[in-house]
């Protein structure tokens, strides 16, 4: 046996333990390393109501957060290297209409640097969809809202502007782009995992997706992406090799920011989701579906775990954040 199998095997083991004991529904776990050998498992139910579907290594996943570093960072920082942009610009910059009332509000001193690391008084999240349905009128009340200015925390509204600053530099809406090879902003409901029964909009959510404010802009920078296991080691790979960025991005990537954030992802420190056992060089995120990636370029490897760990309620501790731990320790354990 090789080791990379010796490693998913042992990793493989609290997955299994947390679909057996009905915490989650079901999940894929994939590992590649930098030379390309790759295994892939999955385990357990797709969908549990109103009928059950078994979950496939090629089941299509709502990834959630993982579109903050999929989709969104890489494309941020590849304009900040072809000079369309400063990284250290305010938003203003590519957005004038941010805050234009009030040419003093502190919403317009917000750079890109710091929406990519959460550096930002932004709130964390705000119900967005209770405002409305209609995508543009939503983008207005986003840019002349008066933020309450807090104290910075992780913030799904520094991605949503990410997402309008590409939008106005693309001249299309996030659904109009190419989302990268073997993602797409929607799935075939039977080939995907299924999220939430939605309070919202009344039926149980399978292949569209799950995030309100993403639903009701129709296309978002902080979530929307779908995609496969393999997909996800795919760009995990060229990461890791540089063959899908830039050497700059990934650089960028891996620079900190702050003791958790870099560029777009986190790094580690105590309790964070990769485990405690992951080298320093690592970078790694997650989704509130129940997705997750890490990448540790001092080992040579990355692995995605995804669950549908809120299928059929978020409302039930499926321990996710110490399933995430628990498969990171054992992967990077001698």
């Amino acid at each position: 046996m090789s080791d990379l199998a010796q490693i998913f095997d042992r990793a493989f083991q609290p997955l299994a333990t947390a679909v057996a004991s009905a915490r989650i529904p079901g999940g894929v776990l994939g590992v590649v390393d930098r030379n390309g050998h790759r295994i892939t498992r999955a385990i357990g139910s797709a969908q549990l109501i109103p009928s059950m579907r078994p979950m496939h290594a090629e089941t299509w996943f709502d990834l959630a957060s993982l579109t903050k570093v999929i989709f969104t960072t890489p494309r941020i920082l590849a304009l900040a290297e072809d000079g369309v942009i400063d990284l250290d610009a305010p938003l203003i910059s590519v957005l004038p209409d941010l805050r234009q009332y009030d040419e003093k509000a502190w919403e317009r001193k917000v750079t890109f640097r710091q929406c990519l690391g959460h550096q930002t008084p932004f709130p964390a999240v705000e119900p967005i969809y209770t405002y409305g349905r209609d995508p543009e009128l939503l983008r207005a009340f986003i840019l002349q809202r008066e933020w309450l200015k807090r104290d910075p925390v992780y913030s799904d509204i520094n991605f949503i502007l990410l997402g309008f600053a590409l939008e106005r530099l693309c001249g299309k809406t996030i659904r109009d782009m190419d989302p990268g090879p073997g993602f797409a902003w929607s799935a075939e409901p039977e080939a995907a995992a299924a999220t939430e029964d939605c309070t919202w909009r009344h039926r149980v959510l399978s292949g569209e997706v799950h995030d309100d404010n993403c639903s009701a802009l129709q296309g978002a920078g902080h979530a929307g992406l779908f995609g496969s296991a393999a997909s996800i080691l795919d760009f995990a790979r060229g990461l890791l090799d540089g063959s899908d960025a830039s050497q700059r991005s990934i650089a960028l990537m891996r620079t900190p920011l702050s003791a958790t954030r870099t560029h777009g992802w986190e790094r580690p420190y105590a309790g964070w989701s990769g485990g405690a056992s992951c080298g320093p060089g690592t970078i790694g995120h997650t989704g509130f579906t129940g997705t997750g990636l890490w990448i540790d370029f001092d080992k040579g490897k990355a692995w995605t775990l995804l669950t549908n760990r809120i299928h059929p309620t978020r409302h039930f501790d499926s321990g996710i954040a110490s399933l995430r731990q628990a498969v990171g320790d054992l992967i990077n354990r001698d």
